[in-house]
């Protein structure tokens, strides 16, 4: 299912991801001691607004009591979304899922758009085009979102959940994909993402195993071998395609572990079963906690990085809810709870000093007082689609993603 999170073992989870109970007793006590919000450096943004798409509410009505959610596992979780159904009345039930696929699965079942169930899906950007174009989600009005004025530019209207101007929902949380090596065993440490595809370090390296990481590939490419002509590396024509599933064949000779989640990686780092890979933030944080020697780098083309939406199902059956979720999510304070919980970063830059006064120093761990600049050089997962978004359709969709990444590590 080419999962993101893990969830067999809840309290091993949160726990891996660094939370635990300090971490909680550390956000309960934010959240009763602060009020005010400060700036990161990455903050300086301009209050526009967006015109409200047609069909969408212009206020946000009284909650319907209930808020039913499909999420990535501790999207709603009780260490901030308590407050929530204090202040609203929302009651959440939730649905945890571990894969992208599973989200859009859960999402078409009943006749689609959520079946009349389901209010809301956290979908991140390898899923979020494939719901618009699917017609399960609906236009939102980010006017009803007032966080939304001061989220980092890039992510106030992505083209994952973005299109032709209309916004299908509101931007949550991201990570960038990162290079990660032990600095005992990989010398002089690499700063490109030619080292994944280094026949020296076969054996020794290890990826996600995940279509969407063809984009990774041909990322590489796109500076390595500019003569491909590719632009953007979920926007493959079939020459492109072709390329860069050649390149990641040779590489699976190379690779030691694929890994459906993080945390497998994060343990082979640990156990020493690799010493090169692509992987998260968190992972960097979480082993570098237990005194394995690695480093983490992001080369100076850039990355991959991953970014979620809360997205509203075509047929949600409490839409005030669902609004009142979205606006509450997005505040600076839950922002720096959820992402701390999660092992991620808010796209929200307000959420930095609150960050800091649960866990010092994780705004700055965890990339979020970057400089604008810094967010440029992220491509951000979008479903790949035929469309190449120039005039052309002769761009490779999911579908062939899919199919060519089974050949790859089968």
């Amino acid at each position: 299912g080419y999962g993101r999170r893990e969830m067999k073992n809840a309290h091993r989870r949160l726990l891996g991801w660094g939370a635990g109970a300090l971490l909680v007793g550390a956000l309960a006590a934010v959240a009763a001691g602060c009020g005010s919000s400060g700036e990161s450096k990455s903050s300086s943004t301009t209050n526009t607004t967006s015109s409200a798409p047609a069909g969408t509410p212009s206020s946000i009505g009284k909650g319907e009591g209930s808020l039913n959610l499909i999420e990535w596992p501790y999207y709603s979780d009780p260490a901030f979304a308590k407050k929530f159904t204090q202040q609203t009345g929302c009651v959440i039930h939730r649905k945890d899922a571990g894969s992208s696929n599973q989200m859009v699965a859960l999402m078409r079942q009943g006749g689609g758009g959520g079946g009349g169930q389901w209010d809301l899906v956290s979908a991140s950007g390898d899923a979020s085009l494939r719901l618009i174009k699917g017609g399960d989600v609906k236009a939102v009005n980010i006017n009803l979102i007032p966080a939304w004025k001061g989220f980092i530019p890039i992510f106030k209207s992505p083209a994952h959940n973005t299109v032709d101007g209309v916004h299908y929902g509101v931007s949550l949380q991201w990570g960038p994909n990162v290079l990660l090596y032990n600095n005992q065993k990989v010398k002089p440490g690499p700063t490109e993402w030619g080292a994944l595809y280094d026949q020296k370090y076969k054996g020794q390296i290890t990826v996600p195993n995940n279509p969407i990481q063809i984009a990774d590939a041909a990322f590489y490419l796109m500076h390595s071998k500019p003569s491909l002509g590719i632009k953007d590396p979920y926007e493959l024509n079939k020459t492109q395609f072709d390329a860069t599933v050649k390149l990641l064949k040779q590489q699976r000779k190379l690779v030691k572990l694929y890994w459906n989640y993080d945390t497998d990686g994060r343990a082979a780092f640990a156990n020493g079963d690799v010493s090169l890979g692509a992987i998260w933030p968190v992972d960097t944080i979480a082993l570098q906690a237990k005194k394995v020697p690695v480093t983490e780098v992001i080369p100076k083309d850039g990355a991959t990085g991953w970014a979620d939406t809360w997205m509203l199902a075509k047929k949600a059956p409490h839409p005030n809810c669902a609004y009142k979720w979205m606006k509450y999510v997005t505040t600076p304070q839950v922002q720096a709870q959820q992402a701390l919980i999660f092992g991620e970063t808010p796209v929200n830059p307000h959420a930095c000093p609150f960050m800091n006064k649960i866990q010092a120093g994780s705004c700055t761990k965890y990339h979020l007082n970057e400089p604008l600049s810094y967010y440029d050089t992220i491509k951000f997962w979008k479903t790949p689609v035929a469309d190449c978004g120039d005039g052309k359709t002769d761009c490779m969709d999911y579908n062939a993603w899919q199919t060519a990444w089974t050949q790859i590590t089968g």
